[in-house]
């Protein structure tokens, strides 16, 4: 008896992770559905995916257009702002489209659905970002392979280039995903959303190196831009897509892919330590009165303006 209740009271504790983790394959079997239902929704929404179709048009046009050499390189300066555009789309989906999908729920009640659903944020997080994913490598794929067929774009030379491709689009992902989250969770409103988050983006695509060298800008900008994650996703794409005698164009002379990992790495664990609690304190205050205020005043603006 001695023996039985000792290995009942030792088996206890070790019951505990058990049922942790039980629970954590729960969240991420319900985020992953979650997911997928999305994403089919996505696919079949013929508006929602011409927004990122159009920015592929805009990148080829753009492309197109370009007739110059990188300076100092036989490389095409269209290749450059290619390579550069696919990191910026990359960047778009997780730091502008992902807040105000967030934003946009939140005004609908999600979070307080959520808030009552026994572990729903982190199912929402898995969830959004299996959508944001599955945008950003479905928008890369789009512009990479019409590109090739249009406009003579870049491809990856060789394995090494592709797992560079790879490995840069998913860190840059996660490097800007949580924080686009995190954004998600503190912007005000749809309406206001787009404004607040559109201007920094463009102001980033301009100084990250992303539509022309970053030489050619003046040094302080380059410093200020180095701070922020746009700027190692471009280099990290160029890289992969770009021939070596491309480095010529680069302010340290070579593509710098240790600091190129290290600074997204950064930004990841910042991103994902500011998310979570973030979007729980977004869950907490939501309440039933909160909503219906939101929805009567955007009742009575929508009036006013008609």
């Amino acid at each position: 008896m001695a023996r039985g209740d000792g290995t009942a009271e030792r088996a206890a504790p070790a019951g505990a992770p058990a049922g942790a983790g039980s629970r954590r394959r729960r969240y991420w079997r319900a985020g992953l559905l979650r997911g997928g239902i999305e994403l089919r929704h996505l696919v079949r929404n013929p508006k929602e995916l011409s927004g990122h179709l159009v920015n592929v048009v805009v990148a080829l046009l753009l492309a197109g257009y370009l007739s110059d050499k990188v300076p100092g390189t036989r490389v095409p300066m269209a290749h450059l702002t290619l390579a550069g555009f696919a990191a910026y789309l990359l960047f778009q989906i997780g730091l502008v489209n992902l807040p105000q999908i967030l934003v946009t729920e939140r005004e609908e009640g999600a979070l307080l659905r959520l808030r009552a659903t026994p572990g729903g944020i982190p199912a929402y997080l898995v969830a959004k970002s299996l959508l944001v994913v599955a945008m950003a490598f479905g928008t890369l794929v789009v512009l990479l392979g019409a590109a090739a067929v249009l406009v003579d774009g870049p491809l990856p030379h060789g394995p090494g280039g592709w797992l560079t491709l790879l490995w840069v689009s998913a860190l840059g992902l996660l490097a800007v995903v949580p924080l686009g989250a995190a954004i998600g969770a503190v912007l005000p409103n749809p309406r206001e959303a787009l404004a607040l988050i559109m201007l920094p983006a463009m102001g980033l695509l301009i100084t990250s190196g992303a539509m022309f060298p970053l030489t050619s800008l003046p040094v302080l900008v380059q410093k200020i831009a180095s701070v922020f994650p746009l700027k190692w996703m471009a280099q990290g794409l160029r890289s992969a897509l770009l021939p070596d005698a491309a480095r010529a164009a680069e302010p340290a002379g070579s593509w710098e892919l240790p600091t190129v990992a290290l600074i997204l790495t950064a930004w990841a664990v910042l991103g994902f330590l500011l998310a979570v609690p973030l979007l729980r304190r977004a869950a907490r205050r939501e309440s039933g009165s909160r909503l219906s205020e939101r929805h009567r005043k955007a009742g009575w603006s929508g009036g006013r303006t008609a």
